[in-house]
């Protein structure tokens, strides 16, 4: 009986947010919360954006009802709430990036001051001992949450990469809390893949799901990166840490490293950083031949490969400036990659 009630905070979340995707959805196009086809959107059709607002809205419902809550969770719902917002407002009207930017790092604040979750310590990363960051961490905790938040933002452009990428970095860091004996923290990462499963269901035309396809949002995207980074800090900072911080780095790797990437191309280019176009890592690889859905289980393998690394570098204890060094080689690498994309991928078929 027990072991059947540690289940039920993530039946309610799967369910409430399955009931809330089928309701929200003639109320999406009552309100203009739907994506219409253009030049930088190329779906078939009006899809609505209520993906986001039924996930944010299942956790919460899971969370009050089954008093499954994370740590300072009034607060964690306050930014949420706030973010959720702040995507609809976007979706709907679509506000501009520096008014969006700000209020990205208005929320960060609540996480980093109001919250009190922020970044001490990032760890022995120059092999020189612990860096402490002392009152400097609440300003580099701004800077990270609003980073994550964009780079799932920026990363959700076919149908399941944000949910997917989603689900790959919160069940390891549900191992992870798992196998450093955390286990009453799990709760807190898998009550949201419970309320993305469903999503992913519609967006991905699951079998018995077809002809109901549904977007996240910028609603979504947000949330998720939000959620995410709260979680990644809240268990890599204090005595009780699940696992490292650079751990953490690796495991949002690549939604950051395509992020940089695009916003250093955009730079060299003399284009705002803020500004949207059609050269992210998913339509790489869909110039490149690829369909939707094989480029989508090839980011989300590569995702995996860098939870992996992550994984591994935790498991044999690999030095943390190693760990370090290591992804910023491995940025660079990419960024010159993905700059160079086409004469890589001539190269590589002369070959």
């Amino acid at each position: 009986m027990l072991a059947y009630l540690q289940f039920v905070p993530l039946f309610t979340a799967f369910f409430v947010a399955l009931i809330l995707l089928v309701v929200m959805t003639p109320l999406a196009h009552q309100f203009g919360l739907v994506d219409q086809p253009s030049a930088r959107k190329r779906h078939a059709g009006i899809i609505p954006l209520t993906g986001g607002v039924a996930i944010f809205m299942a956790v919460l419902v899971a969370s009050v009802a089954t008093d499954v809550w994370m740590k300072n969770n009034p607060l964690f719902f306050t930014a949420s709430a706030f973010v959720v917002l702040l995507g609809m407002l976007d979706d709907r009207f679509d506000l501009s990036a520096k008014g969006r930017l700000m209020c990205q790092f208005g929320v960060a604040s609540i996480m980093a001051w109001s919250a009190q979750n922020y970044v001490t310590s990032l760890g022995n990363i120059f092999g020189s001992g612990d860096i402490a960051l002392n009152i400097g961490g609440y300003f580099f905790t701004v800077i990270c949450v609003v980073g994550v938040i964009n780079a799932f933002n920026m990363i959700d452009g076919i149908d399941g990469l944000a949910g997917g990428m989603s689900l790959v970095i919160l069940l390891t860091l549900a191992g992870f809390l798992t196998a450093t004996g955390n286990g009453a923290a799990i709760m807190e990462p898998l009550i949201i893949v419970a309320a993305i499963v469903p999503f992913l269901a519609f967006n991905l035309s699951w079998k018995g799901f077809k002809g109901n396809k549904i977007f996240m949002g910028d609603a979504g995207s947000m949330f998720v990166g939000l959620t995410i980074v709260w979680l990644l800090v809240d268990h890599t900072q204090g005595d009780s840490a699940a696992f490292r911080p650079i751990t953490a780095v690796w495991l949002v790797g690549l939604p950051l490293m395509d992020m940089a990437a695009i916003m250093y191309r955009r730079a060299r280019k003399g284009q705002s950083m803020l500004r949207p176009d059609r050269q992210h890592l998913h339509n790489i690889f869909m110039r490149a031949g690829l369909s939707s859905r094989q480029s989508l289980i090839a980011i989300l393998c590569m995702g995996a490969c860098y939870c992996v690394i992550g994984i591994l570098g935790e498991l044999y204890l690999v030095p943390e400036y190693v760990m370090f060094w290591g992804f910023i080689c491995l940025l660079v690498l990419y960024s010159i990659v993905i700059q160079n994309i086409w004469s890589v991928l001539r190269f590589i078929k002369k070959r």
